[in-house]
């Protein structure tokens, strides 16, 4: 059955896609989580559709619009909450809600159905094409190369931020650019699990780990093992029961952070 299912060439693409964005999903997630920036994630989600929808009514590749798109929403919220005297959580809402409602614009503009907006909102295999592959294959690469020059400083400033300024870090500028890399893997990830769950795709497994592991590395680690198998498992489950991808991926995610739950209470007495 296995050598069935991935005989065809649209799995084929999406199993790969599907293993190298959960390892750059397992990556940033793990800074997701221990910064709290969960809202973040879904903000820069639901902003993607707003570009999403200007790529479709443009009638050129949805991506090539949404990833400068969501990179421009993911910079001015980084300028609102820096001045200091907007909270982070009010300049995601406002940005979000705004990028929302220019996508619903734009697909109103737009003649002929609107299926293949909806798309995007669930996930689709079908929808992993080439391009999705080598977005995903960068995207990893992008993520390997912040490695030595970026992983210990985001680790320090994600458990003491003025430790981290003491320190003469640039907690600004690194966190500029950590969200911009989380805006890009949730563009690219939308195709595969879909707009309304692409967040939580990012967030479960590193906050599932979290409650296992003794150690930040080993959390990202856990991050990138529990995703990757939730997705293959859940891409396996989409095509053998017909089930929605994203949703698929996400249940199996839920499942391992119940059990890591379940775990850590009977570990810790809680019982």
């Amino acid at each position: 059955m296995t050598e069935f299912w991935l005989s065809y060439p649209f799995m084929q693409r999406a199993v790969l896609a599907g293993i190298l964005l959960s390892v750059v999903g397992g990556y940033y997630g793990s800074f997701v989580v221990q910064r709290r920036m969960s809202f973040l994630g879904a903000g820069l989600a639901h902003a993607a559709f707003g570009g999403i929808a200007l790529g479709l009514l443009l009638g050129t590749e949805p991506l090539w619009v949404a990833l400068p798109f969501t990179a421009a929403v993911a910079i001015c919220i980084h300028v609102l909450r820096s001045t200091r005297h907007v909270s982070s959580d009010t300049a995601i809402g406002i940005l979000f809600s705004v990028s929302v409602a220019l996508g619903l614009l734009f697909l109103s503009f737009r003649e002929g159905s609107p299926v293949d907006a909806f798309s995007y909102l669930f996930g689709s295999i079908l929808g992993l094409g080439s391009l999705d592959v080598w977005l995903s294959a960068g995207l990893l690469g992008i993520a390997a190369g912040t490695l030595p020059r970026y992983w210990g400083r985001w680790a320090y400033a994600s458990f003491d931020e003025e430790a981290a300024r003491a320190q003469g870090i640039a907690v600004g500028r690194d966190s500029l650019v950590l969200t911009l890399c989380v805006a890009l893997t949730l563009v690219v990830s939308i195709k595969m699990v879909g707009i309304l769950l692409v967040s939580a795709w990012l967030v479960i497994p590193a906050a599932a780990a979290r409650l296992v592991a003794t150690s930040f590395g080993g959390m990202t680690i856990g991050a990138v093992l529990i995703s990757t198998a939730s997705t293959l498992t859940g891409l396996y489950l989409s095509w053998t029961v017909d089930l929605p991808s994203g949703a698929a991926v996400v249940l199996l995610q839920s499942l391992a952070f119940l059990l890591a739950w379940l775990k850590y209470r009977f570990s810790n007495g809680h019982a």
